[in-house]
């Protein structure tokens, strides 16, 4: 147990933190950010890291998303429930994004509500057939827009307290 404290309160650890933090859905760079900045990481610092760490998963959510769900439909009849709740989620969501086409789908991820983000973004990419090569440059500006967003709030709220 100290190794693993002495590790989390480094700068490498609480980088890392960060990463991991912002890669999983739902909290993504919304929560890596205010977590580095907790962690003592600088808001540039803990930007960069969030970013990256969001960042990590999406390439692989467009491209494999429809096999593993096709995979999880035939090996975990069990899970039909939630992948068709993702899915229609994704196509709901993708009609908002659909008109504006790759732009529509920077702003949507650069909204950071609940229900937008990296995550959903790519799931949208993924049912849309958006090309790999256009969708991640949309996706990764909306996520920078969302950073900036973010880190913003952030340092206007610590300034406070």
């Amino acid at each position: 147990m100290d190794l693993l404290q002495s590790f989390s309160d480094t700068e490498l650890g609480a980088v890392l933190s960060t990463i991991l933090v912002s890669m999983a859905p739902v909290l993504e760079l919304r929560f890596g950010i205010p977590w580095g900045v907790a962690h003592g990481l600088s808001h540039f610092s803990a930007f960069v890291a969030a970013v990256i760490g969001n960042m990590i998963p999406l390439p692989f959510i467009v491209v494999y998303i429809r096999r593993i769900f096709k995979w999880m439909r035939r090996h975990l009849p069990q899970l039909d429930r939630m992948v068709d709740r993702l899915e229609a989620r994704a196509h709901l969501k993708g009609r908002k994004v659909t008109q504006y086409k790759y732009l529509g789908l920077m702003i949507f991820v650069a909204i950071p509500l609940p229900g937008t983000g990296g995550w959903t973004g790519a799931l949208i990419a993924a049912f849309l057939d958006m090309r790999l090569r256009k969708a991640i440059p949309s996706i990764f500006a909306g996520v920078l827009i969302a950073g900036f967003l973010i880190t913003g709030l952030t340092y206007g709220f610590t300034s406070i307290f």
